[in-house]
């Protein structure tokens, strides 16, 4: 089987592997070559770092409408398109090329988190289960048919980035079922129920932002769902604040939400929330490094209400 691959970040690179020792991949195509970190180094996507390894064509489109891509990828008639994470939306005119079809490999569990985000938003909306969908590919948005779907349970610790890593793998195990069935001829569709979709838009620093109204347990699933980009942040006497580890603490007494009121020895210091306190554990002002709760009491006097909400 003739296949093109389209992905970009890590996420996707066991899936790329996993065609690679399954399938002929006629074509990788990644996104453009960007500049990364503060000295703006043009860094490649870890998908063409493979790719290159691995002696496979690679293509890096800056629009993936570009007439002149259509044409080369025209040229190379696959049978079959595999996206993972590639971060463009496929217009018509690149769904029609494959003979049999193009399979995206989505981390939700379709119709759930539909978008750019699912990851991010399970663990943000404090879900305990997702999991990944393989699914035909039409004009919408993540709103082709399933293929298969396989679930993963979300620990109550793991952050975004602790999920991806797992999702990963999981992805490529879901999607050498999908092609070893295509394989064998058994070609499964079920439509979805568009009535119980949900969505998970691209994220924004903005959504970063700490809301000190949210329940403590709200606020901590922000603070991994947000990790390690863009981080869940909060201002005090106008100062960015993000917060990287934290905790969701009980509050029997009434607490101000925004607002000091307290510490736990050699763990760090409350937050209070509508319902419940945040310890925060690991910090960062803006500018500098990340430090310990510890550290930063350790240079920084707090009292008893000091606000954490400011505008």
């Amino acid at each position: 089987m003739n296949v093109v691959f389209m992905g970009t970040p890590e996420f996707a690179v066991p899936s790329l592997k996993t065609l690679i020792d399954t399938v002929n991949v006629q074509a990788v195509v990644t996104q453009p070559d960007r500049p990364v970190g503060r000295k703006r180094i043009i860094t490649p996507p870890p998908i063409k770092k493979i790719a290159v390894e691995k002696g496979l064509q690679v293509l890096q489109p800056e629009k993936i409408k570009d007439e002149h891509f259509i044409k080369i990828l025209s040229s190379i008639k696959p049978d079959l398109i595999v996206v993972a994470a590639f971060g463009q939306i496929l217009p018509p005119q690149v769904l029609k090329i494959p003979s049999i079809g193009c399979i995206n490999v989505h981390a939700s569990l379709l119709p759930k988190y539909r978008g750019a985000a699912p990851m991010q938003w399970s663990i943000i909306n404090g879900e305990h289960v997702t999991g990944i969908t393989t699914m035909w590919m039409d004009e919408g948005l993540d709103t082709g048919d399933i293929f298969l779907q396989e679930q993963l349970e979300i620990k109550s610790k793991w952050t975004y980035e602790d999920l991806a890593g797992e999702m990963s793998m999981l992805g490529a195990k879901v999607l050498k079922k999908s092609i070893e069935m295509i394989k064998a001829g058994n070609i499964m569709r079920v439509p979805q129920d568009s009535s119980k979709a949900t969505y998970a838009p691209i994220l924004k620093k903005e959504h970063g932002r700490i809301d000190w109204n949210k329940r403590a347990v709200d606020i901590y699933n922000l603070v991994r769902g947000l990790y390690p980009w863009p981080g869940a942040y909060t201002i005090r006497k106008g100062q960015e604040i993000k917060i990287w580890e934290a905790e969701a603490v009980p509050q029997e007494t009434e607490v101000s939400p925004g607002k000091y009121c307290g510490t736990v020895r050699g763990k760090g210091f409350l937050v209070g929330c509508s319902e419940g306190c945040l310890l925060v554990k690991v910090l960062q002002e803006s500018g500098k490094k990340r430090m310990t709760a510890v550290e930063y009491l350790a240079g920084h006097s707090m009292n008893e209400g000091d606000n954490f909400a400011d505008a």
